[in-house]
């Protein structure tokens, strides 16, 4: 029994210790107490045996000079050993970029504090004034059928006013002539015109994403500022970037372009240039830029920049009309056929001028992109996820109350409910990442990790919304046509899921390989220190940082096991939120994340960095975590809702459960199933208690936007749905806020055919069918008003127009044969 308690005092006294982070010293002293109470208490000789040792090996790693020469020493060695290497791409992606909340993550003790503390998404007067002008009437211009599917262009008009209003200039200063909108600004327009399609929505991201534009703002001479970016906010010249070759994809520090340092003549002058060799593929509005952004390996094999012989990746820009420069024909992309195509040319001679920044900038091209991908792809593809995600489930939840089976709207089947909930639950987390994060954009941080992040986890949350809608819709999404307002972004999602990063490569390597070395905050001072020259500076300054690490590491340990035992209660989170349990959970789960991390970092070492399906997991967990804050602030940010608290609750159970599963997967694949069932006990000593949205949740959910809702308007505030024929959305939204006085006059003939007043049906009718002839006769007794018969009449006209679907002459349907023939 005194062996038992003398355990009970040691497993308290450790846990305590690691969670307060004593000092090696304290930590011997204690060791010290308890082998004395042991002796006293007469327990088991073995266990005052091993706290003998342990005071002995504690009190010796507390005197410096012992622990530096028997224990930093050679493990600083062994570390620099199997440190995996890192090449200079590599480095400089990892260097890419700030970090901001997702550090706080890896802290395992967030300030919710700092986080609220960035400020609410908000738009100038000016900003807003475009949102509700041009971007509006950008958006009612547009004919999606007609772009896809009769033009596979943008239209000349829709050209000439996105010029006129400057869409091409949306980041450009405005002392150059742009508009300059912040990152908030640009994702509500991108979000709005994601609806349109994709031709007319990639001809206003990519110059506002990474491209020309960017990359001049950031790092080009005040005399490419001034002569490009004017031209460019006019949309006198139109942009392209060209990375991407048939043999580099994802890996496009692979590119095999080339430029050579030489002379050669320029406008009749002989001078010092590069003679470039390239061919790209899948380049964005190619067919009509004018000016191309290029990315190529430069050497200098003469030495006529200076003593560098291979410079590497460098980024120049190349006009149109440059003698050799071929712009292909065009690649036809699925879904939308945006404008996209190959770019090629051999032995073309331009000036050194034509680098982004000039010669000074030679070989930094990777560095330029990365750094711009880190803000960029926070904003693009998230907010055309956002948008195509919010349009669906407007249009799902309108469909599926309006659209009945069996005499029942769809919207009250349970079956239908739990799909549509999953929808609204996964826009509200897309909505929230992309406006919080576009938030922490405008106050000055470049967020490459949440950047990631993002880019995978909005595109395949879209990717699943479109699904649920495809599969709610059913036949009515599957037909083509002008009433089909689903096809075209349910075929184009492969594009958003491959560009920018494929997400198998974002999810496998980036995330947490990026992540964990930007954000924990011992690693990449380690790493830093085993590639310092001055090898003994470098073992005694690691010393520090291992003690710190090792402390880091026992603290959130032992936090990670206290706050799961105590369900989180003790976590310090702000006070008064709806969503209080939440947070503690979301902090009770950063100090799981490194655990998980740091476990995994130090028993498979440099296998780590090839074991991509661990590395997805742990890359799981820092991105559930990371998408839960931002729930958790956009909810605050929202004024806190009662309305929306159902919304709120799903994303956040979702999030939990999906943060669990990946912790579990993480555990039953990892190698040394010892050291599996350790990281069990320690981050779910209880066993996996989160769930998916309940049954009832779901129920909830799916009512709000199924419904004509304080949630759903403010929802669905930023879509343009204009009412009629051509605008089947629009339509569609303006009988769903008639839907409700529609059931109070089906209530009003359903009692009148029970009382007997009216026929149980017409001729040609079912039984309980509500048809024409019950109407009049309603009107003729004096049931129904004829303005009210004469609504219903309308409303159920407009209805059958969207259930119906389109057909074609047989003639009419067929496919332009699309050449093989090699573009250069």
């Amino acid at each position: 029994m005194n062996t038992l308690i003398v355990f009970l005092l040691l497993w308290v006294a450790g846990i305590t210790l690691a969670y307060r982070r004593a000092s090696l010293r304290t930590a011997a002293l204690t060791a010290a107490g308890l082998m004395l109470v042991s002796l006293v208490a007469g327990a088991a000789i073995v266990l005052s045996f091993l706290l003998l040792l342990a005071t002995l090996a504690l009190g010796l790693l507390s005197v410096d000079n012992l622990r530096k020469d028997w224990l930093t020493r050679p493990l600083f060695r062994w570390y620099k050993q199997h440190l995996p290497p890192i090449s200079d791409t590599e480095q400089e992606a990892i260097e890419a970029g700030t970090v901001w909340w997702e550090g706080q993550l890896f802290s395992g003790i967030p300030d919710w504090q700092q986080l609220h503390a960035c400020g609410k998404p908000e738009l100038s007067r000016e900003e807003q004034a475009f949102l509700d002008g041009p971007v509006r009437q950008l958006c009612e211009m547009a004919d999606q059928w007609q772009v896809n599917h009769l033009l596979a262009d943008v239209p000349e008009e829709i050209l000439i006013y996105l010029k006129q209003e400057k869409f091409f200039g949306l980041i450009i200063p405005k002392s150059y002539g742009g508009l300059e909108l912040s990152a908030v600004a640009q994702t509500e327009v991108l979000t709005r015109i994601a609806v349109v399609g994709g031709v007319i929505a990639n001809c206003v991201v990519v110059p506002n994403s990474l491209g020309p534009g960017e990359l001049l703002l950031k790092y080009g001479t005040d005399e490419q500022k001034n002569h490009y970016l004017p031209r460019l906010a006019s949309g006198e010249d139109i942009p392209c970037f060209a990375l991407t070759g048939p043999a580099a994809g994802s890996d496009a520090t692979a590119i095999p372009d080339r430029g050579i340092v030489c002379q050669g003549k320029w406008h009749g002058e002989e001078i010092i240039g590069m003679r470039l060799s390239f061919e790209k593929r899948y380049i964005t509005l190619a067919p009509v830029a004018t000016l191309i952004g290029l990315a190529f390996k430069l050497a200098d094999p003469a030495h006529l920049l200076g003593e560098v012989e291979d410079y590497g990746i460098t980024c120049a820009l190349i006009p149109r009309d440059t003698p050799g420069l071929k712009i292909g024909r065009r690649h036809l992309p699925v879904g939308d056929p945006f404008l996209n195509g190959p770019v090629c040319g051999e032995d073309i001679f331009v000036p050194l001028a034509y680098i982004i920044g000039g010669p000074a900038m030679a070989g930094k091209g990777w560095q330029m992109l990365v750094n711009c991908l880190s803000a960029g792809r926070c904003i693009s593809l998230p907010s055309l996820a956002n948008g195509i995600s919010a349009y669906a489930l407007a249009a799902t939840g309108a469909y599926s109350r309006l659209r009945k089976q069996f005499k029942v709207p769809l919207s009250h089947m349970e079956g239908i409910q739990k799909p549509l909930a999953r929808m609204a639950g996964l826009a509200y987390i897309i909505n929230a990442a992309r406006l919080q994060t576009a938030v922490a954009v405008d106050g000055g941080a470049k967020p490459s990790v949440p950047s990631a992040i993002l880019k995978y986890h909005c595109t395949e949350m879209a990717r699943v919304i479109i699904n649920d809608a495809f599969d709610i819709h059913a036949g009515k999404a599957v037909m083509k046509g002008p009433r089909n307002y689903l096809a075209a972004a349910y075929e184009s999602i492969p594009v958003g899921i491959t560009v920018e990063g494929a997400n198998i490569m974002t999810r496998s390597l980036m995330i947490f390989g990026q992540g964990v070395v930007r954000c924990h905050p011992c690693i990449l001072q380690e790493m830093q220190l085993a590639a310092a020259a001055d090898a003994y500076q470098a073992e005694r300054q690691f010393d520090e940082v291992l003690l710190n690490h090792l402390g880091f590491a026992a603290a959130n340990a032992a936090r990670s096991f206290i706050h799961a035992l105590t369900a989180a209660v003790f976590c310090q989170v702000p006070a008064g939120s709806p969503l209080k349990r939440y947070y503690q959970q979301a902090s009770r789960l950063s100090a799981a994340l490194v655990v998980a991390a740091d476990v995994s970092m130090f028993s498979l070492q440099g296998a780590l960095k090839r074991r991509e399906m661990l590395s997805a997991r742990l890359g799981d967990l820092l991105s559930y975590l990371y998408l839960l804050s931002m729930v958790l602030k956009h909810y605050a940010d929202s004024g806190s809702p009662g309305a929306d608290r159902p919304l709120a609750e799903w994303a956040c159970r979702y999030l939990l459960y999906q943060f669990q599963q990946a912790m579990l997967g993480l555990i039953e694949n990892f190698p040394s199933r010892l050291i599996a069932l350790q990281l069990k006990a320690t981050v779910f000593p209880l066993g996996a208690r989160f769930k998916l949205p309940t049954d009832r949740l779901d129920t909830q959910v799916a009512n709000l936007f199924s419904a004509d809702t304080e949630t759903r308007r403010r929802f669905m505030a930023g879509l343009v749905l204009t009412a009629g024929e051509a605008s089947p959305m629009g339509e569609l939204e303006q009988l769903l806020r008639q839907a409700d006085e529609m059931d109070a006059v089906d209530q009003k003939l359903q009692a009148a055919v029970k009382a007997g007043q009216l026929s149980n049906h017409s001729p040609g009718q079912s039984p309980g069918t509500i048809s024409p002839d019950h109407l009049e006769a309603a009107v003729e007794i004096g049931l129904l008003g004829r303005d009210e018969a004469a609504r219903r009449r309308d409303f159920d006209a407009r209805l059958e127009q969207i259930i119906q679907v389109d057909d074609f002459p047989y003639a009419d349907i067929g496919r332009q044969s699309v050449g093989r023939q090699a573009a250069c």
